[in-house]
């Protein structure tokens, strides 16, 4: 598993940026994003006159604000370079405040749209003039001599966090009655730190669809007070590095990030996907819930299709799902993500012509795209148009090791990921050989006759070391499973003939690999009494065996595995990184039996089960095919009489002394 941290959220850190300077009293907030985009908003509000102090460290910026607001004088020109947050917010902060200053940015900036958010801010009084090309940058903000702006209730037609926060400052710097109605959930960033910070502002943070964001300054003194918190991971950053796990085969585990419901919404997709997602919650910051993900890989991305009022709480990760979805089975869709064409970019027609130059099949529509799946190595051109998510998209693809591409301007990822070719280190170091047939050394093979533990072990194991739990078993009753679904479990021949071409595949869990079988997860139903009085005789089939064979050699590429079951270490994985071999007497493993199924444990039970457990180990030996034997270079551990934590840490000390693990 590879662990990461990501840099400090950017949204968040652009507001408490420009939102720590207008507090009452002193402000401290570490682990703000370092990327360019964010420096923009810092140097803005120095320029206003704001005192901020910057500090930064491998943690990320920290600041320093002893609060008063912004200082009055000639009113300063402002380089927002290509960061819209600071343009957009900035604006809202200038009219509320009564504060003059020309706004201006770099050529992608001045060509993305500014009416949405000076419309409103005009409407409630604010005096602002396009200097250049109408509806663009540079925007000159008057000073308000005389006067309060007028309060505002603003109905906006596409949902956009940046309006509807231009609209809240302005009124809460003005102290005039404001509200925001969407037509779909948009990031509630400023709602949270304003509300942290004392300010009346209203929103319900747990809605979904259209909803309204107010502020109401009766009763409230003006005053906001200081910030102080530690910024969380950004969770866009997050995704393009779970992105290069899923495409690479690796679990990834994302330390600290940032869970506001409005940026999640791609975890959704990935599940849909296939991928497992594991969301640990951490204490808030500010008012912002923070968690800690985990997910890992299938064995392959399934194709997805988003919409309508999910498109919101994932605009940003839109092309590394294009990219996903360019490795995907099937066809993909994005709709309603018009949104994206007045990004840094045309997004959505860079994502087109750069898929398009790798090969793949794309469809581009004025509010989305359809992507076409495909394998096989991909090589090319990428054009990134300057645009920093589109090339850390195709910068995910490459270092998966299965692409040549030419990125032209990988630089400008910088804008909001830092160390973004170093934080992909992990993922490219060996992806030349991933692709290979044997497992690269990241498997632990568990074998033993029945009741020796195995199962249970493999999964304490696989816990302990965060690896993934196979147990093969499993994919052998999945097949029976599906044999006496279809009828034919006494027809050795026609199971033979199906199997090869049966949609059987391991599927991640939270407790493991779960066995899907079409679109279904049989579960409790594979250790139903008639899957387990066949089992056996489908298991000795030799195509039934060529194909659990596959599957479980799939798994040991594309995870880190603790897998266990009769011939793991011998015929499946036999270069595995460290194999065990579990063995305890047969009254000690007859005992354990009855227990799993609530029998009485008298001595004649006890005698007939153990007879039975030396019968099947007698045959699982005999078998031509794969027997039960313990690999030369097993550990042969015997459970008898032990207590299995103690079985488990010696399991553990192994890996770690074959450096397979880091714990």
């Amino acid at each position: 598993m590879i662990r990461v941290r990501v840099p400090g959220d950017k949204s968040i850190s652009h507001r408490a940026a420009l939102l720590a300077p207008l507090a009452a009293s002193d402000s401290v907030v570490r682990g703000l994003s370092t990327g360019a985009d964010v420096r923009s908003s810092v140097r803005a509000m120095q320029r206003l006159g704001a005192a901020i102090e910057c500090e930064e460290d491998e943690g990320g910026l920290t600041i320093r604000c002893p609060g008063g607001g912004l200082a009055g004088g000639a009113p300063p020109r402002l380089d927002c370079g290509n960061s819209g947050t600071t343009a957009r917010l900035l604006t809202g902060i200038l009219s509320g405040a009564g504060v003059a200053a020309v706004l201006d940015g770099d050529p992608s900036l001045r060509s993305r749209p500014m009416r949405r958010i000076v419309y409103p801010l005009q409407a409630m009084g604010t005096r602002i003039e396009y200097e250049g090309e109408p509806e663009r940058l540079p925007i000159r903000v008057r000073a308000r001599a005389t006067g309060q702006l007028r309060p505002l209730r603003h109905r906006a037609r596409v949902a956009s966090a940046q309006v509807k926060s231009a609209v809240l400052l302005a009124g809460v710097l003005a102290r005039v009655r404001v509200s925001v109605s969407e037509p779909a959930l948009s990031r509630d960033h400023t709602e949270r730190m304003l509300a942290a910070m004392g300010a009346p502002v209203v929103f319900d943070p747990a809605r979904a669809g259209a909803g309204e964001a107010a502020f109401d300054p009766a009763g409230w003194d003006g005053g906001l007070d200081g910030l102080h918190m530690t910024v969380p991971g950004d969770p866009s950053s997050a995704a393009f590095l779970i992105g290069a796990g899923l495409l690479s085969g690796r679990a990834v585990r994302v330390e600290d990030v940032a869970a506001n419901r409005g940026r999640t919404g791609f975890l959704a997709v990935l599940e849909a996907m296939g991928a497992a997602v594991r969301r640990d919650p951490l204490p808030d910051q500010a008012g912002e819930p923070r968690e800690t993900w985990t997910v890992r890989p299938p064995d392959g991305l399934r194709a997805f299709s988003i919409g309508g009022a999910a498109v919101p709480g994932l605009i940003d990760e839109v092309p590394l799902l294009a990219v996903l979805a360019a490795r995907a089975r099937g066809r993909s869709e994005i709709r309603d993500a018009a949104e994206l064409r007045v990004k840094e970019s045309d997004r959505l027609t860079g994502l087109a012509r750069a898929l398009e130059s790798l090969g793949v099949r794309v469809e581009e529509r004025a509010d989305g795209l359809t992507i076409e799946g495909r394998g096989g190595r991909l090589r090319g051109a990428v054009e990134s148009r300057g645009d920093h998510r589109i090339a850390m998209a195709f910068g995910v693809l490459e270092a998966a090791g299965d692409a040549d591409l030419a990125i032209d301007d990988r630089a400008c990822a910088g804008v909001s990921f830092p160390g973004f070719r170093e934080a992909l280190a992990p993922f490219t170091e060996g992806a030349a050989s991933r692709p290979a047939a044997r497992p690269d050394g990241r498997v632990i093979a568990v074998d033993g006759p029945a009741a020796s533990g195995k199962s249970t072990t493999a999964r304490r194991v696989a816990d302990r070391l965060e690896f993934v739990h196979v147990n093969s078993g499993l994919l052998y009753r999945a097949i029976t499973w599906w044999a006496l679904r279809e009828g034919i479990d006494d027809e050795a021949r026609a199971v033979e003939d199906a199997v090869p071409a049966l949609a059987l595949e391991l599927v991640p869990g939270p407790e493991g690999l779960a066995v899907g079988v079409g679109e279904a997860i049989p579960d409790r139903a594979l250790h139903s009494p008639e899957v387990t009085a066949r089992v056996s005789a489908l298991s000795a089939l030799p195509a039934v065996r060529a194909v659990v064979l596959d599957r479980l050699r799939r798994a040991g590429r594309r995870h880190e595995i603790v897998c266990d079951g009769r011939d793991i270490g011998t015929t499946v994985f036999p270069d595995a990184g460290l194999k065990v071999f579990l063995v305890a007497e047969p009254r000690e493993r007859a005992r354990r039996r009855l227990r799993e199924r609530g029998a009485n444990l008298t001595e004649e039970n006890i005698e007939r089960e153990a007879a039975a457990l030396e019968a099947r180990d007698r045959l699982d030996s005999s078998r031509s095919l794969s027997p039960l034997k313990r690999a030369e270079e097993a550990v042969v551990i015997d459970t008898t009489g032990r207590d299995p934590g103690e079985v488990v840490d010696s399991i553990v000390r192994l890996a770690v002394e074959r450096r397979l693990t880091r714990l």
